[in-house]
């Protein structure tokens, strides 16, 4: 009966460790510090994400060195470019990452970027600078839910209260051609 449960708990840990590697990050994520959050989608084989909720609303892309983008508002704006679905061996382990470009519109710069599931509820951003400046963030998954209150036992954080929301399905819609 021992042998019976330890077979069947190695069979759980060898397969829900790949379940987690093959789940794509889509869906809604709160920023670090809280003051956005991104929605992102899979748009013909890449992960794209805009900005579908700003705390502050009314942000602006001021710094863009494109003149024709300089301005435009932040809500709605396209962050997270083109992420591609890679095998990436890190000190020997194999991780699948989606790596790409994230967009930082305070300073108005590219950045090489990958992403990748924590868990299910946390996702980490890195992104870099000539690949050896590197910073990196966790983004939390957010639930919707009619009472503003996550489900029991979850670290997932409610949908945050603010004014400045834009439409989530027309992610694709907002990447450029």
């Amino acid at each position: 009966m021992r042998s019976l449960a330890f077979l069947f708990g190695c069979a759980v840990i060898l397969t829900t460790g790949p379940a987690l590697a093959a789940e794509v990050p889509t869906g809604e994520w709160l920023v670090k510090d809280g003051y956005a959050q991104v929605k992102i989608e899979n748009c013909g084989g890449a992960l794209w994400g805009v900005i579908s909720w700003e705390a502050k609303p009314g942000g602006r892309d001021n710094e863009n060195p494109d003149p024709a983008l300089r301005g435009r508002p932040v809500l709605g704006m396209p962050i997270l470019l083109n992420m591609r679905e890679k095998t990436v061996s890190d000190w020997g382990t194999k991780e699948q990452r989606w790596v790409g470009h994230v967009y930082n519109s305070e300073n108005g710069k590219t950045y090489d970027a990958n992403i990748k599931l924590a868990n299910h509820n946390v996702m980490k951003l890195e992104g870099c600078v000539a690949s050896i400046f590197c910073g990196s963030q966790d983004w939390t998954r957010v639930v919707a839910t009619t009472s503003g209150i996550p489900p029991k036992g979850t670290a997932q954080k409610s949908q945050p209260k603010g004014i400045s929301t834009a439409a989530a399905s027309d992610v694709c819609a907002r990447i450029p051609h």
